[in-house]
């Protein structure tokens, strides 16, 4: 038997260090070739770590949470002499026992292992009647960032679950289970079992949770914010988007963004201010001719901003269609690194769960971002009567360092009769 080090691999172009989000092994776990040994967050992609053999648990380099740099060792494996390894690490330093002299030894080139790394996509669940053993007091549970979140909003102690996945690792399909067969439930309105709520939980704030945090913080911090809240009749919109839905064939369905898209690389046109970056410790605004629309995406982790780029050649089919998968790949976790950065303005929409009005955070270090609120249906007064019309209110922030109040109510009202106006959007400056 010998022990290698498998090294933590170059996740992508200048990322220098990881966060550990998830182990799916521990100490003493049997691991066969390709098994996931860890999850790693690197901006805001999330990257799985697979074995490169087979072999035994002997360490693991840090706890969910800490930041490990790129190279480093991430785990060690006790692997059998037989296993064909090209690229295999000497046995760990503290470890190694002296060679036997050799009457004409070769010189030999010892390399790391570097594991792929492979985006996360999520597992299968394993069938129930693998299910693992009830885990030892005071041990934490093994759960994915996405499980852990639905388990806090669905009241679920991950400790009393039993886990199905590698090492016990609870799926959702173990809290299926769970909220398939609740317990302490109500049982009818004359027998109600009681739950004394008198506990207290401390939960680390760590992986994309974290990054959002910091993210949230600077630009609070660095960012003199002006909001202008303004509303849009969009009637007129929403039948052309019913229009072109109708006739749409095997295209994808037009929601509300690919016109707002549209309508923000129009306004932009003459306001080319908004759609930039300010480097406010060097000091310089850069201008982008390029519109990179940056979507910001609800997922089960948190917020995620993947980007539709170049959105000024494209056409609402062609941006419905990126959004769609941009989406669909922020959710599964499966978003290349340069997908979800590169933004230079922002649309952030909450959809029918929208209130009257919101205060959107820029994206530092862009300028500008553009909240979506609400549709309802409204009495709108046309001169003569009351007339329903739908109704939504737009909520804009800038960065008064660079954006004076003038120029953002300007750029507002531009936005409001391409919105109100649809054919505008279309017909070029």
């Amino acid at each position: 038997m010998k022990t290698i080090a498998i090294k933590l691999p170059d996740v992508g172009e200048g990322v220098t260090e990881v966060e550990i989000v998830e182990w799916s092994v521990k100490v003493g776990d049997e691991v066969r070739e390709d098994d996931v040994l860890a999850a790693v967050l690197t901006d805001k992609a999330t990257v799985e770590i697979p074995s490169l053999c087979d072999g035994k648990i002997t360490w693991v380099a840090a706890d969910v949470g800490e930041v490990l740099a790129v190279g480093s060792d991430l785990v060690r494996i006790e692997t059998s002499d037989d296993v064909n390894i090209e690229e295999a690490s000497s046995e760990p330093e503290e470890t190694k026992t002296p060679p036997k002299a050799e009457a004409n030894p070769e010189p030999k080139a010892e390399k790391p292992v570097a594991a792929k790394p492979m985006v996360s996509k999520p597992a299968a669940a394993a069938p129930s009647s693998s299910a693992s053993a009830p885990r030892a007091e005071g041990e934490a549970p093994l759960a994915s960032p996405a499980v852990r979140h639905r388990a806090l909003e669905g009241g679920i102690d991950l400790r009393q679950v039993v886990g199905t996945g590698p090492a016990g690792r609870i799926t959702q399909a173990d809290l299926d289970r769970v909220f398939a067969n609740p317990t302490g439930q109500i049982g009818s309105s004359n027998n109600l079992i009681r739950r004394e709520l008198t506990g207290e939980t401390d939960i680390k704030i760590n992986g994309l949770r974290k990054k959002i945090a910091e993210k949230m913080s600077l630009a609070n911090e660095r960012i003199p914010h002006i909001t202008i809240v303004e509303e849009v009749d969009v009637t007129a919109i929403e039948e052309l988007r019913a229009k072109l839905n109708a006739d749409r064939g095997d295209k994808p369905k037009l929601t509300l963004l690919p016109f707002i898209s549209a309508a923000l690389v129009e306004a932009v046109k003459t306001h080319p201010e908004m759609n930039a970056h300010y480097y406010d410790d060097e000091g310089f605004v850069r201008r982008f001719e390029g519109v990179h629309a940056g979507i910001a995406t609800m997922t089960d982790n948190g917020l995620i901003v993947p980007v539709v780029r170049h959105a000024e050649a494209k056409s609402v089919w062609d941006t419905a269609s990126e959004l769609a998968r941009l989406s669909t790949a922020a959710r599964e976790g499966t978003a290349k690194r340069d997908e979800l950065s590169g933004s230079t303005i922002t649309i952030t929409s909450l959809g029918p769960l929208g209130a009257i009005a919101t205060t959107p955070i820029i994206n530092h270090p862009e300028v500008a971002i553009v909240g979506v609120n609400k549709m309802v249906v409204r009495p709108h007064w046309d001169g003569a009567e009351f007339v329903p019309r739908k109704m939504m209110n737009i909520s804009s922030s800038f960065d008064h360092r660079i954006i004076d109040g003038w120029d953002a109510a300007v750029f507002v009202q531009r936005l409001k009769t391409l919105l109100e106006t649809p054919a505008l959007i279309f017909m070029g400056s």
